[in-house]
């Protein structure tokens, strides 16, 4: 039985944290169910285990978060649905890279309810969107911008953290950072592609593809 959670409003990243920590301890003991939690934070910066300080570029824009999940830099703010993912993959099968897999097959899922192709790249974690209606990178090749991001950490093989999708957050945010250490492409949300995708709307899909991949 997997609980869902939508807080309203903003939700302080350390008081995110804390209640995230609590409720995986409960899992662990036996004393909840899994959960899935909807939110969205102030606009932030979080460094996961992998990150590099080189690639905060702008130290002074917005707090800065050290987080013990996996991962480089990235942004978090209004207009981006983060998604906190308490899994129990004792039950679900110890496999750390399956887990990951099926977070992106999940997001995939969902943005092909708006009709749009998101893709998985070797070596280039988070999932991606083509933009042929902008000019062919360095390579020659279709420009390719992240449309979403994913972190996670387990504890004696519960989930924590998880993923996040832009729907419409400030984009110029991102130039705080390196975004997930990746200097050769650009960030995108469902907005910037011409869709008029509401949080809720994102939310519904989220909730409707969740029983396709888990």
């Amino acid at each position: 039985m997997v609980q869902w959670e939508i807080s309203d409003g903003e939700v302080d990243y350390d008081t995110a944290l804390e209640k995230m920590d609590n409720y995986v301890q409960k899992i662990i003991s036996g004393e909840a169910d899994e959960k899935i939690w909807f939110l969205e934070h102030p606009s932030l910066y979080t460094a996961g285990t992998s990150a590099n300080k080189k690639d905060l570029v702008e130290p002074n824009r917005f707090p800065v978060f050290e987080t013990k999940r996996g991962g480089q830099y990235t942004y978090h703010g209004p207009g981006q649905r983060v998604v906190y993912v308490m899994l129990d993959l004792n039950k679900r099968g110890k496999d750390v890279k399956k887990f990951v897999e099926n977070l992106e097959a999940w997001i995939i899922h969902t943005l092909a309810e708006f009709n749009v192709v998101g893709q998985s790249r070797k070596g280039r974690v988070g999932i991606w969107v083509q933009r042929p209606d902008k000019h062919k990178n360095i390579n020659g090749l279709i420009e390719e911008e992240k449309i979403a991001a994913i972190g996670v950490r387990l504890r004696k093989w519960v989930t924590f953290h998880g993923l996040s999708i832009n729907v419409d957050p400030d984009l110029s945010h991102f130039q705080g950072i390196v975004p997930c250490g990746i200097k050769e492409h650009g960030v995108t949300s469902l907005v910037d592609l011409g869709l008029p995708v509401s949080m809720k709307d994102l939310d519904i899909a989220l909730t409707k593809s969740f029983s396709k991949v888990f």
